[in-house]
């Protein structure tokens, strides 16, 4: 299983407006890099829900219950989408400020690749933000 990052502004699509929807498809990304992210989920693959410009902090874990397919707000080949649905809300939201005072996180793509909407996350980076959540 891998696991991923995907980011959005809580005043267009909040962790807790996609709760209430139970699914969401990912659409409307426009970067080659995050959309050859998108296209390497797989179902059942973990992924972090990410409170960007406001509140800058992981909330939630969703799961990929669709992979890969184009994305229907455009006519365009060139963009995909993926369907994501709520696994879990994290205990307490992991910050970017935790994020980045974490040496084990130094290399965390959102990091380092900061602009990128959809990043991948290693497998130790995704149980060390699980410990974050926990207080550990």
């Amino acid at each position: 299983m891998n696991h991923w990052l995907v980011k959005s502004e809580p005043f267009k699509y909040s962790w807790d407006q996609f709760s209430k929807d139970k699914k969401a498809v990912w659409d409307g990304v426009r970067n080659y890099a995050a959309r050859n992210n998108m296209r390497a989920m797989k179902k059942g693959d973990l992924v972090f829900f990410y409170h960007s410009n406001e509140g800058l902090e992981i909330v939630g874990i969703a799961k990929v219950v669709k992979e890969h397919y184009q994305d229907p707000t455009t006519e365009d080949t060139a963009w995909s989408v993926v369907e994501i649905a709520p696994f879990k809300k994290l205990k307490k939201p992991v910050t970017l400020a935790q994020i980045k005072a974490d040496k084990q996180l130094a290399d965390m793509q959102i990091i380092k690749l900061s602009r990128l909407s959809v990043t991948a996350v290693k497998t130790e980076e995704f149980d060390r933000i699980l410990a974050l959540s926990e207080g550990k």
